[in-house]
């Protein structure tokens, strides 16, 4: 029997040579995937404790298998775990660190099982927790726009499209917007969280085992919903990594998009918003700047978590069944991303906080560009009984004539009006303003504060139930 200074101990029967620096170099992941240790530990305990519940081993080695890897757990948690590069992987490492500590029976661990359906666990639980950790993330996010969009129902703002003043909106409603997004991207992780919630522990190299296992009890003890029920998909399938990381990087759109609105909100030019010292930099040649990178950082987060999702899909695209070691790179792509995500939403979270508003200058830009023609319009429907195209017409042969006399539709006289529409009386005058513009929109799901306000109040109830859950 050789010893690990000549041939690897994994297959030592079978290889007499050592590896190359090269091959042991492109080989070992364990730079990467010890940040799943505490995963792998926990899926060792749950199959040595089947293991031994049926018999496969004795309940002596069972118990000092349990009491090894609990050793390591502490080892792991306290930083003082050391990983060796020729062990390859956080799994042969804490392997041979539970042969240090209980000796012979340590072997007895990897009976009916392979490090093609432990990985494969490991991954599963790991990102479990990280959608997880991301759905309370994006809780804490709309939690703190709800507050906002509380403060603010009542501030008109301008609303856009094609980034040109459209109509006038309350500041509640369109914080609003970015909680029902999140909304959703909370849904897309909770929906990935559920399809992987399933074991692939039992399912060995890719064909199952011979051994009288219960993959119930694995399933069970590591929370998952059952077993998969194909061995081959077990070990090869990383389409919840995808889904999962297609869930990210949607979410990271999503901020991106809102972050890109603080980066112009935040100009002189718009002047509708600060961000204060904590989520702002200088320049370091012109004193005078404040510049939001932290929202331009979010902004550029979409690239990598983005980048990260097409190196999977890569990644598995051409794999055959069932196990293959380009699954090797699947895990150093999924933890970049989430991590970026993390960051992300942390500073979203404190930049919604943090955000002041002008109030005086969003409402005067609402007012803007004629952002009251459809107001106009429809009171013409409304009042005159005109088809909208025909009231479309009207108001916007009103604004030219307003643009020629560069003034706003409020400032134009009932002769003035009359001469386009002789119907026109001086009431028209009660909707040309932003306020009466963004009251007026009461249908549900309007801008209107009376529909922005019951909503934070729905936002409100809804998180507090989550909270106390």
């Amino acid at each position: 029997m050789t010893d690990g200074k000549t041939s690897n101990a994994l297959w030592g029967g079978r290889f007499s040579g050592k590896p190359s620096e090269i091959m042991e170099a492109i080989n070992a992941s364990i730079g990467v995937d010890q940040r799943l240790a505490l995963e792998d530990i926990a899926g060792s305990m749950s199959h040595a404790g089947m293991l031994a519940a049926t018999g496969i081993i004795s309940s002596e080695d069972g118990a000092a298998i349990q009491r090894g890897l609990e050793q390591i757990r502490g080892e792991v948690l306290s930083g003082k775990m050391q990983w060796s590069t020729a062990l390859e992987d956080v799994h042969m490492n804490i392997e041979a660190r539970l042969k240090e500590i209980i000796g012979e029976p340590a072997g007895r661990l990897h009976t009916a099982r392979s490090r093609n359906d432990q990985v494969a666990t490991d991954f599963r639980l790991w990102l479990r927790q990280a959608c997880e950790r991301m759905q309370i993330l994006l809780e804490a996010y709309q939690t703190a726009l709800v507050a906002r969009a509380a403060e603010h129902a009542d501030t008109v703002m301008p609303g856009f499209t094609h980034l040109q003043t459209a109509q006038p909106v309350s500041l509640g409603h369109h914080l609003l917007c970015w909680v029902e997004a999140a909304e959703r991207d909370r849904g897309r992780f909770a929906d990935a969280s559920k399809r992987m919630n399933e074991s692939p522990l039992g399912c060995a190299a890719l064909a199952g085992t011979a051994f009288p296992i219960d993959r119930e009890i694995t399933a069970e003890g590591l929370g998952f919903d059952r077993p998969m029920a194909n061995s081959l998909d077990g070990v090869s399938s990383r389409d919840f990594a995808l889904e999962a990381l297609s869930a990210a990087t949607i979410c990271a759109v999503n901020l991106s998009r809102f972050a890109e609105e603080i980066v112009l909100w935040t100009s002189k030019r718009f002047g509708f918003a600060q961000l204060t010292d904590a989520f702002s930099t200088g320049s370091s040649i012109m004193p005078q700047k404040r510049n939001p990178d932290a929202a331009e950082l979010v902004r550029a987060k979409p690239g990598r978590i983005a980048g990260a999702l097409q190196t999977l899909i890569i990644v598995v695209k051409g794999l055959p069944l069932a196990y293959s070691k380009d699954l090797q790179e699947d895990k150093a792509p999924v933890f970049q991303a989430f991590d970026d995500l993390e960051l992300a939403l942390l500073a979203m979270t404190g930049m919604a906080g943090d955000l002041s508003f002008n109030t005086a200058v969003m409402e005067a830009a609402a007012g803007e560009a004629y952002s009251d023609a459809t107001d106009l319009a429809d009171f013409v429907v409304r009042e005159l009984g005109k088809p909208f195209r025909e009231a479309h017409h009207i108001a916007g042969s009103l604004v030219k004539l307003a643009e020629g006399k560069d003034v706003p539709l409020a400032n134009l006289t009932l002769t003035d009006m009359q001469s386009v529409e002789p119907g026109l009386t001086d009431k028209v005058f009660s909707v040309l303003s932003a306020r009466a513009s963004m009251e007026s929109r009461t249908s549900y799901g309007g801008t209107s504060p009376v529909r922005v306000k019951e909503q934070v109040k729905l936002w409100q109830e809804r998180l507090k139930e989550r909270q106390a859950q």
